[in-house]
């Protein structure tokens, strides 16, 4: 219907190439080999080039014939044909004012070219006896509609990338036990029902449940938290994850595309195939504006071929040519791409990366903001936020103890408790004889003194006092209230002090929200973090509106039940599990920081991780509409004016004065183009 290229209906992990961006881009690039002597020789008697002096003027004008022909309809056929898709179809759009401006003045510079006898005198260049032409307008035209197609389809293009990062998560095989053993299988070989071996390290081949074993698994890619989660008998384990130091046996239970990656993969496909609900300001208006200019150019041909005076025919031929030229999308068609393009490269200057001009457009209508809590409203990275020592224990040397049994732990937050004390420029002593115990702690042998580190049942089963853990429960309780998670530190089974561990709030978060809510817009906290946690972040971040524990289905449906209520919904995060999210908003934004299939999925990426990008991004992307609405009425206001000159309409009152000599059209369109650029340069400033 529109003219363009069809996409792929179902989402594979093949990289594919695309045959439309190749032909558009050969296209662009002829197209400039073509325009540029094209330009010159329009251009060269006005500016004193030695060029103009050494061509014949009929000849300069039938070198710039065959060269606007070529670039009209050898390189923006595809253009052309779209124009015409979309008076068939009904659907005008601004190919049909591109293709209806090329058209007006490439063909009435052919005819002026071929038939210049047609034209009355006062069409006539004094100079050269000969009409004027627009082939340099109508090449222009072209070519730059061109270069507009080649970044769009360059940015489309980009949207297969995190469906492939996404089929990566899985293995490839997977560990399959048999009554004869173990035996390595293709992923797509495995049924439901099948016991699977993941070792170590690995990655969860499928959906399914644990029958034997006990490890830590990182469940990030669903919950977006960082922190592993224990799995023992009959706990889920969900394809894509990461298995930590145990070994686990698990019965499959959903494969290939019942599986939650799949559904993400699926989820994320469907939404980057359908288009936003706002449409291009410029196509609405274009929809009105191109049927009237035509009518009016019909009316101009009918009265002056029935009214006008001798000859009436070639009278009424270049007044309705005068009408469309006139009418030709220069500024019309500079008035969204010139705000776009000075919008983008001052939001890349701040650190905000736009994946197409639609999201910098859709941004500025948001009123609802659903947002990540790990690693967009929290930095994402695990600190030591408290140290309380018992028994006289100096700080340092509680937070050494602790570092040097963690150094040898893979947990996460294991690396907090470690960089606090490199931050501290303390000596970390050496361990020997190290254990690990899944969901408990770590212990082992530092300087002759046994150290254990974890939770007060694991320090107990050590042989600590019962009663010096009840006390070391007590401190440990306000600090939980807080959402942090608790160590505990034991030396020969006494304990010497706690330390608690949380994932600091971002600076700038609260400020952002607060300046988001006065401009309109409602934050919402969704996460996959337990309520506890959540309702905590939100409380300090001013946030009314908490959905915890959530699944990325679950994140999904929220979006899609905001939309359907009538909201415009942007989508904040950095994990994998937000993919489906970011993809179904009408604006997705990730953190640069977080995971890449977040950044290939959303339409927006604040490349420092900054938080305050999403209030500066939605400032801008305000002030970018607002830019293109003003261009587009500069735009418009000169067709409006310079219509009513081009049909003659004051020639009958006022005298042969009052018409509009196609020389100074040409000079008109000139000044409406530069001053749509000069407006669109304001936005250099813009969101400071």
């Amino acid at each position: 219907m529109c003219g363009m290229a069809l996409e792929r209906a179902v989402a594979t992990g093949e990289e594919t190439t695309d045959p439309e961006l190749r032909e558009m881009t050969l296209r662009l690039i002829c197209g400039v080999i073509f325009v540029v002597p094209l330009m010159l020789l329009a251009m060269g008697p006005m500016i004193g080039l030695p060029v103009a002096d050494q061509i014949p003027t009929r000849a300069s004008q039938w070198l710039q014939l065959v060269l606007a022909v070529t670039i009209v309809l050898g390189c923006g056929w595809p253009l052309l044909t779209r124009g015409l898709a979309s008076l068939r179809t009904g659907r005008l759009n601004m190919f049909t004012l591109i293709a209806g401006g090329v058209f007006a003045a490439c063909g009435f510079s052919c005819m002026a070219v071929i038939a210049p006898e047609w034209f009355p005198d006062s069409f006539r260049d004094a100079a050269t006896g000969m009409p004027d032409l627009f082939f340099d307008a109508a090449g222009m035209i072209v070519v730059l509609v061109l270069l507009g197609q080649v970044l769009e389809l360059r940015a489309r293009r980009l949207t297969g990338t995190a469906i492939r990062d996404l089929l990566a998560l899985t293995p490839d095989t997977a560990h399959l036990l048999t009554l004869d053993g173990e035996q390595d299988v293709p992923l797509e070989a495995v049924q439901p029902g099948n016991r699977l071996r993941v070792r170590p390290g690995e990655k969860i081949p499928v959906d399914g449940r644990v029958v034997e074993g006990k490890s830590h698994v990182d469940e990030s890619l669903v919950t977006g938290e960082p922190v592993p989660v224990v799995k023992q008998c009959q706990d889920r384990l969900i394809g894509g994850t990461v298995n930590g130091t145990g070994s686990l046996v698990m019965l499959a239970e959903q494969v290939g595309q019942e599986t939650v990656l799949a559904r993400i993969v699926a989820l994320v496909s469907q939404a980057q195939r359908s288009r936003p609900p706002i449409q291009r300001l410029a196509d609405r208006v274009a929809a009105i504006f191109v049927p009237i200019v035509l009518g009016i150019a019909a009316i101009t041909f009918i009265s002056w071929l029935l009214l006008g005076p001798e000859p009436a025919l070639s009278t009424a031929v270049i007044r309705a040519v005068a009408v469309l030229v006139v009418a030709c999308p220069c500024a019309v068609g500079l008035a969204t791409p010139m705000s776009i393009v000075v919008g983008v490269g001052r939001a890349a200057r701040l650190g905000i990366l736009f994946r197409d001009a639609t999201a910098l457009e859709t941004l500025a209508g948001i009123d609802r903001l659903l947002i990540d809590k790990t690693g967009t409203l929290t930095q994402g990275r695990p600190a030591v936020t408290d140290l309380i020592p018992f028994l006289a224990t100096d700080p340092d040397d509680l937070l050494a103890t602790a570092a040097a049994v963690e150094a040898a732990s893979e947990h996460p937050l294991a690396t907090a408790i470690v960089a606090a004390a490199r931050e501290r420029q303390l000596v970390v002593p050496a361990v020997t004889a190290f254990t690990a115990t899944v969901g408990g702690g770590v212990s082992g042998m530092v300087k002759e003194t046994v150290v254990a580190v974890g939770s007060l049942d694991f320090l107990a089963q050590k042989g600590t006092p019962q009663t010096m853990c009840d006390a070391a429960a007590e401190h440990a309780r306000p600090l939980r209230q807080q959402g942090k998670t608790v160590f505990f530190v034991a030396c020969d089974a006494r304990l010497i002090g706690l330390l608690a561990v949380t994932d600091p709030i971002k600076l700038e978060a609260a400020s952002t929200l607060a300046r988001l809510q006065q401009a309109g817009v409602t934050p919402c906290m969704l996460t996959g973090d337990h309520a506890d946690s959540a309702t905590v972040v939100a409380k300090q971040l001013g946030i009314d509106c908490v959905a915890a524990s959530l699944t990325p289905q679950a994140k999904h449906d929220r979006v899609l039940a905001l939309q359907a209520a009538g909201h415009r919904v942007a989508v904040a995060g950095d994990g994998v599990n937000d993919a489906p999210a970011l993809a179904a908003a009408d604006v997705g934004m990730a953190m640069g920081t977080g995971s890449d299939v977040a950044i290939e999925t959303a339409a927006v990426t604040l490349a420092g991780g900054d938080v305050a990008g999403i209030e500066r991004a939605q400032r801008l992307s305000r002030s970018v509409l607002r830019n293109i609405r003003q261009n587009l009425t500069l735009a418009f206001a000169y067709n409006c004016l310079g219509i009513p000159l081009a049909a003659g309409l004051f020639v009958p009152m006022l005298g042969e004065r009052w018409q509009l000599d196609p020389m100074v059209a040409a000079a008109a369109m000139s000044l409406s183009s530069l001053a749509v650029i000069a407006n669109a340069l304001r936005l250099r400033h813009a969101a400071a």
